[in-house]
């Protein structure tokens, strides 16, 4: 849905640095900073009213999963 990228700030990416354990693999932190930017984007779509209602998302799921 999100037309328009916006970047991490780096105080996001810092906390989730510090809050993963001494060792961990690179997977893990690229996980957490990609999560970060789809919870980004995902406020970003909301604040711009670009949004489902309920009923609407529910209709599009009953569509494609009831064949």
């Amino acid at each position: 849905m999100s037309t328009t990228r916006r970047g991490l700030s780096k105080r996001a990416v810092l906390k989730s640095l510090k809050e993963l354990p001494e060792r961990f693999d690179a997977d893990e932190l690229i996980e957490r900073i990609v999560l970060l930017q789809k919870i980004e984007e995902g406020l970003s779509d909301a604040k711009a009213g670009r949004v489902l209602t309920s009923l609407t998302m529910k209709a599009h799921i009953d569509a494609k999963w009831s064949k």
